[in-house]
């Protein structure tokens, strides 16, 4: 690719950033975005261009800077993904059985204010798993709360 010492053409490349963006797979679709709206990507067949005309040296321009971007974009998203997981933790695994306690975040108190109340209810056993991030407890009968499955958030296990 040509890069000017001065850098004066940047303001062609908008476009061209935009067109590689559109024309790259996205993680949540599987597919680009131009595939998606007109079912199909677009393709510059450069086997018919003579390279040696101005044409065919704009298309060899185009297709560096478009290879170019593509790469930065695999970078960034690598980054953006790194970024991403330092900060996760991985979510315990509870069977059936298993104690655990309940933040009482979501859950109603009787006392008149939520700071002298108990930030963890239970422990509560297990009954089973809702899905990979919630689990169904057994709640005490005099709770007149009508939906025991709670997300893992929510949940600590109990230390023994």
């Amino acid at each position: 690719m040509d890069f000017s010492y001065h850098q004066d053409y940047w303001n062609t490349w908008p476009p061209l950033a935009e067109f590689t963006y559109k024309s790259s797979d996205h993680s949540s679709t599987k597919q680009s975005p131009f595939l998606t709206v007109y079912v199909r990507d677009p393709n510059f067949d450069s086997a018919n261009i003579n390279q040696d005309t101005p044409a065919g040296k704009m298309l060899t321009n185009i297709q560096s800077v478009q290879k170019y971007f593509k790469s930065e974009l695999e970078v960034s998203i690598n980054l953006f993904t790194s970024y991403a997981n330092k900060s996760r933790e991985s979510t315990p695994v509870f069977n059936p059985g298993d104690m655990v306690w309940l933040s009482s975040k979501n859950i109603k108190s009787t006392r008149t204010t939520r700071k002298l109340s108990e930030r963890w209810l239970g422990p509560f056993p297990i009954l089973n798993e809702v899905s990979t991030h919630a689990y169904r407890l057994k709640l005490p009968s005099s709770w007149e709360y009508n939906h025991p499955p709670f997300q893992i958030s929510l949940l600590e296990p109990v230390k023994t």
